[in-house]
């Protein structure tokens, strides 16, 4: 009954914390039974180790533990002793794959020409994003829109979802003669998801449902149904309201994340749509 809202971000999205990373697998929380001996330690200033000769360039290091402290990890050095070695078992692979041949392969460096398409993608709307941040003001403006939206009150109503008006109105006649709503719903409704419990709806906020729907709710004593069919765009609704209560409204603080993700989104969103009107797309 309830509209699907498009809450899910675009892979643009990503770029909101700034370039993209490259997935680091997963660091040991142990050290296994028979493990390669640890490289010497390495200074802090230069590459982070050498292996055959190739140096590996600090910054990976960095990167790693930038990702490593954004999933919540603490900083500290035995995470970046682990993250070392990590790295220099990847440079040994690395160099064989070169060897054998598998960096060449058609598939490998379409994958590589890939992700780097990504990361620049990526670190391009990251640079945008910081020149052109979300503002608090409008943050608070998109609380105060979504407040006013939602109202003071939500609503607990079961419906009956027909094709026609003719088999609404025989719903209806058939609860009026001593039918209980419930097994109506069950026997008769088109709405799967709430077919099996007998029409019931969740809490929800009038804003939620269709409008002709939600007009109609709001008008409902409690424990009454509609008197004709109510035509949505879904179908026709017999609607009874079981109960009503005061909204929860979540303070700015507790809900400002969810709010300033969904601004970014919609603000990668207008960029993309005004480069796209710039360009030639054949």
């Amino acid at each position: 009954m309830k509209p699907r809202f498009l809450a899910a971000a675009t892979a643009l999205a990503l770029a909101c914390s700034g370039a993209a990373l490259a997935q680091a697998p997963a660091l040991p929380t142990k050290e296994p039974a028979k493990a390669a001996k640890p490289a010497a330690p390495a200074s802090k200033d230069g590459p982070v180790a050498t292996v055959n000769g190739v140096a590996i360039p600090r910054y990976r290091s960095d990167l790693f533990v930038q990702q490593q402290t954004q999933r919540g990890n603490r900083d500290s050095e035995q995470l970046r002793a682990q993250i070392r070695e990590v790295l220099i078992n990847n440079e040994i692979v690395f160099q064989e794959a070169n060897r054998s041949g598998t960096a060449k392969r058609p598939e490998v460096q379409q994958q590589l020409e890939l992700m780097r398409h990504e990361v620049i993608v990526n670190a391009y709307i990251g640079d945008w994003l910081r020149r052109n941040p979300i503002a608090d003001a409008d943050i608070q403006k998109e609380y105060e829109r979504a407040r006013s939206l939602t109202g003071d009150k939500e609503y607990k109503a079961r419906h009956i979802l027909l094709e026609s008006e003719d088999a609404a109105k025989g719903a209806i006649v058939e609860i009026v003669k001593g039918g209980k709503f419930e097994e109506v719903a069950q026997k008769s409704s088109k709405d799967e998801g709430t077919r099996p419990r007998g029409g019931e709806l969740e809490w929800s906020v009038p804003s939620n449902y269709d409008k002709a729907f939600a007009d109609a709710m709001v008008k409902l004593e409690k424990g009454k149904m509609t008197e004709t069919p109510v035509r949505s765009r879904f179908g026709y609704h017999v609607i009874r309201l079981d109960d009503v209560r005061a909204v929860k409204f979540p303070p700015l603080e507790e809900v400002k994340p969810q709010i300033q993700q969904r601004l970014t989104q919609q603000k990668i969103e207008v960029l993309v749509r005004d480069l796209r009107a710039k360009a030639k797309v054949e």
